[in-house]
């Protein structure tokens, strides 16, 4: 509950405000001299201070109110504050008004209007220390990104911002790590900046992409062999796990580890021990171990795919890179980041390029960019360049040929604001009559569930020979 405090030197007054006060779900305390007050400011959590102007019976002319304010204003510079006296004197309440009071009232005063101030000022006061504890939050976060090492990675959401927050707080341990995420989202660069940042970063960092693995030489990657261990091993060889001893082992594609050498990764795990292939002599390995997946583990558990115990052994801490699409503040940093700033984009490239669904994730992204500055025939790019199959609405619709995207004047630089031009993938006919069983003929449904107009939508159904059922 916010409270307030009410400072006159006349009891009655103290008495009837804080009665009114209270009456409406605030907190009232009330003293009668300045000094009480700036004590109670400096020791309690005010939100809110309504004090009078003059607190000595021979005095009218307000400097002892003036001197109490600079000393609120001292205390707490944003503290809202409410002037109130029976002399009103209109240079002194300029003057206060122009240096932060917040408002400025006469005796006796009108309830509805004091409520009313009172209400506003402790909503804008609200505000104003959540946006001043947020600046703090965001003034700590970058001072540890600015110290840190985030290995190139280009970033601009709030959600990448979370994940690279918990990676780096999470680099100064050595527990093991596990990075979820879809294809192409960017999970070995967070790998890369928790070996980075780090006790282990001098030390070895070996990367194992078992997908790309054989399966049957897979544990012989992994933990090694002997000669003769298997067709072709002419001699021994070392694992991966003994090649990363002492630093840290980045296994991608964790879901694809086939049982048996889930096995003997959960025996590492635990133990630390482990047997090259075709040999009786255990070796011990301090290796710390970050995985990575695309996979749902969770469903693989329930079929017997994956190991319960392992999952919890690789998963001490998850972090979670979330897809393109859920940080569309992202694209046009990467976009800048992958061309650099010879290419400029139009509003409906801009558009279509931060509302395209992205499947392939930043590794898409990559190639699309490389794609456009291949084949643009000038500075400025267009959707064409990127080859997305992504339509304008009708509202460029008859605009929306390559010479005309090209000789649009409204260009801008690839990091520069983003116009919120609707863009939408082209319905073909058999989506279009889908559309028009589940909406039951209704047109106006059908042309919004595509983000068309009705005459849009009544062009394509004569391109495709389809009937409106319901004229």
């Amino acid at each position: 509950m916010d409270t307030i405090l009410i400072v006159d030197d006349n009891h009655a007054i103290c008495q009837a405000l804080a009665l009114m006060i209270e009456l409406h779900d605030y907190h009232a305390i009330y003293c009668h001299s300045p000094d009480d007050a700036i004590d109670i400011v400096s020791n309690k959590e005010i939100c809110l201070v309504i004090q009078d102007m003059n607190f000595s019976r021979d005095t009218t002319s307000g400097e002892e109110g003036k001197q109490l304010f600079y000393a609120l204003r001292q205390l707490q510079p944003n503290l809202p504050i409410i002037l109130m006296t029976a002399w009103t004197q209109l240079e002194t309440a300029v003057e206060l008004v122009k240096a932060g009071a917040a408002d400025y009232m006469g005796k006796p005063w009108d309830d509805a209007k004091l409520l009313t101030s009172v209400a506003n000022l402790l909503s804008i006061y609200r505000l104003s220390q959540q946006n001043n504890q947020l600046s703090r939050v965001h003034s700590d976060r970058m001072s540890a990104i600015n110290g840190a090492e985030l290995c190139g990675l280009v970033f601009a959401s709030g959600a990448m911002q979370r994940c690279v927050d918990l990676a780096l707080q999470v680099a100064r341990s050595d527990v093991s790590v596990m990075i979820t995420g879809p294809n192409g989202a960017g999970k070995d660069k967070i790998a890369d900046i928790l070996q980075a940042n780090s006790p282990l970063k001098d030390k070895p960092f070996i990367k194992v992409n078992i997908g790309a693995l054989p399966m049957d030489l897979l544990e012989a990657e992994l933990f090694g062999a002997e000669a003769g261990a298997f067709t072709g091993a002419n001699k021994s060889r070392m694992g991966r796990f003994e090649a990363a001893d002492g630093g840290t082992l980045f296994l991608d594609e964790i879901g694809n580890l086939p049982l048996s050498g889930q096995v003997k990764l959960l025996r590492v795990l635990q133990t630390g021990e482990f047997e090259r292939l075709g040999s009786h002599q255990t070796r011990k390995v301090n290796v710390r171990v970050i995985s990575a997946t695309n996979a749902d583990l969770a469903d693989d558990i329930a079929n017997g795919r994956f190991r319960e115990d392992l999952f919890y052994r690789l998963n001490v801490i998850e972090l979670s890179v979330p897809p393109l699409k859920q940080r569309q503040d992202d694209i046009l940093p990467l976009i800048h980041h992958f061309m650099g700033e010879q290419f400029t984009l139009d509003k409906v490239t801009r558009q279509a390029l931060i509302t395209h669904c992205w499947s392939g994730n930043v590794r898409e992204l990559e190639n699309a960019c490389k794609r456009a500055s291949l084949l643009a025939t000038s500075a400025q790019l267009t959707i064409h360049d990127f080859g997305l199959n992504i339509l304008p609405t009708d509202q460029i619709e008859a605009d929306s040929s390559h010479n005309n995207h090209e000789s649009q004047s409204d260009s801008t630089p690839l990091v520069g604001q983003q116009d919120n031009a609707p863009l939408i993938n082209e319905p073909d006919k058999q989506q279009i009559e889908a559309a028009l069983t589940q909406h039951n003929g209704v047109i106006a449904r059908v042309a919004k569930s595509f983000g068309l107009s009705r005459q849009a939508l009544y062009r394509r159904m004569d391109k495709f020979g389809i009937r409106d059922t319901k004229l």
